[in-house]
């Protein structure tokens, strides 16, 4: 399994430096850069790249927990530390942006980032809704803190935090409030919902815990020697050994794959963003080179009498349009790209065959044997005529169409081929084990490859 977890976090290494690599031209705006105007554009991407990276050479796991207003966030958190370095109170809002504190787990030989967030039903709602979405993309594992039944508005916060893509685990916290029987009911009802969807199966036992981070102060009854009682309030301490032995599993299981999987997460909606900054920045010049392609595609092949050539030459033109947007965008060419887009080209090619073999089967006598028997004979020149118009409107919309399939394909395909952060994430989750916390996420990611 280390062995595995190592293979993981390299492939995610290979794959970033693959993409920095990609973009080495525009990592410096201004005159250095050979596209300035892009390179300005793109410098939040690039910096992601870059400390996504360091991240990932640093080995730091960041585990973020959400929660509602007064489910005791702050106090899980504390309680794992093992002490209060986080403000509590009895106070809703108490915590207002985000903190993180080092946690190094007992046992452990990974160090761990734990981040405190504000309650996600607070005021502000907009810029708090932001705020946790920023907080749970860099997370590598979200803890989903809940003190009970989970409410309508959990609910809709936790399949919102599930968007995320990130390994979640739900925290039944304030167990101590509850006797032994309406405990055992709410852990079975937030095995379920918690799934985030009635097919999905059950919370496994990694996926939820019970904690009493604060327990509540229990009044004890005290006998002195000479026969006197009193009675005062004590604490008990925090019941946090579950979470703290389910997390110290889970690190050093698969901390690594967790790592690795939440690095290529953010360097694909980067190298996205990049690609869709590139492809908008460009969008006038590409038009202009595809109609170009268009017209002279469909002028030469309505001009050439010979149909063999009309193809090869449909090809070699469709060829050159996509070399000349990708020389145009910057964008690297993977085998993904090239295989979608040979596709395409095939269709418009055998586009142009089929409307020979239609004019041929319609008129009698395809556009060679018209250019060939036409001589002086105006019905043999109007059918070459009429041919060649149906034709150079095949070509031309093959061109068009090849042109627009390459702008999708450049966009969408810098994350795939060799080493492209979806192949690899989808590599990663292939070998995901049934019993890790990262199957449920191989399950929920499956249905988007």
């Amino acid at each position: 399994m280390r062995n595995l977890e190592e293979t993981h976090l390299n492939r995610a290494r290979a794959s970033l430096r693959q993409a920095l690599s990609w973009y080495g031209h525009l990592r410096k705006s201004g005159k250095l850069s050979s596209n300035p105007e892009l390179a300005g554009l793109v410098k939040p991407e690039l910096e992601t790249l870059n400390a996504t990276l360091s991240k990932l050479d640093s080995n730091l796991i960041k585990i973020a927990a959400f929660g509602l207003v007064s489910r005791g966030k702050s106090a899980v958190l504390n309680a794992l530390l093992g002490e209060n370095i986080l403000q509590t109170g009895p106070l809703n809002g108490v915590t207002q942006w985000p903190r993180s504190v080092r946690w190094q787990p007992p046992g452990g030989k990974i160090v761990v980032e734990l981040i405190d967030t504000p309650g996600l039903d607070e005021i502000a709602g907009e810029s708090r809704a932001q705020m946790a979405k920023e907080v749970a993309r860099q997370a590598d594992l979200i803890l989903f803190v809940v003190s009970g039944d989970i409410t309508r508005t959990e609910y809709q916060a936790l399949l919102d935090l599930r968007q995320a893509q990130k390994p979640l685990i739900l925290v039944f916290n304030k167990i101590d409030l509850y006797p032994d029987t309406d405990r055992a009911a709410i852990y079975q009802n937030l095995q379920q919902l918690g799934a985030g969807h009635p097919q999905a199966k059950p919370l496994l036992p990694d996926e939820i815990v019970m904690v009493a981070a604060e327990p509540a102060p229990l009044e004890v009854r005290i006998e002195w020697p000479d026969g006197r009682e009193s009675y005062e309030w004590e604490t008990p301490p925090p019941q946090i050994e579950e979470l703290q032995q389910t997390l110290l599993t889970i690190l050093n299981r698969e901390g690594r794959s967790l790592l690795a999987l939440n690095a290529l997460l953010q360097a694909r909606e980067a190298e996205a963003a990049i690609a869709q900054k590139t492809i908008d920045l460009r969008e006038q010049e590409a038009q202009e080179i595809i109609w170009e392609f268009t017209k002279y595609k469909a002028l030469a092949v309505a001009l050439n009498p010979i149909a063999v050539l009309d193809i090869l030459g449909g090809t070699f033109a469709d060829l050159a349009l996509i070399r000349s947007l990708a020389r145009l965008y910057g964008l690297p060419m993977t085998s993904y790209e090239a295989g979608k887009i040979l596709k395409t080209i095939l269709m418009s090619s055998g586009g142009l065959l089929l409307g020979e073999l239609g004019s041929s089967f319609l008129l009698g006598l395809g556009k060679s044997t018209a250019a060939i028997a036409s001589g002086d004979n105006p019905v043999n020149f109007t059918s070459f005529a009429g041919s060649a118009i149906a034709q150079a409107g095949i070509a031309g919309y093959g061109a068009y169409s090849v042109g627009k399939a390459a702008q999708v394909y450049l966009e969408q395909g810098c994350t795939w081929g060799q080493l492209g952060a979806s192949t690899v994430i989808q590599e990663i989750l292939a070998e995901v084990d049934q019993n890790t916390i990262l199957y449920r996420l191989q399950q929920e990611l499956g249905l988007k490859y």
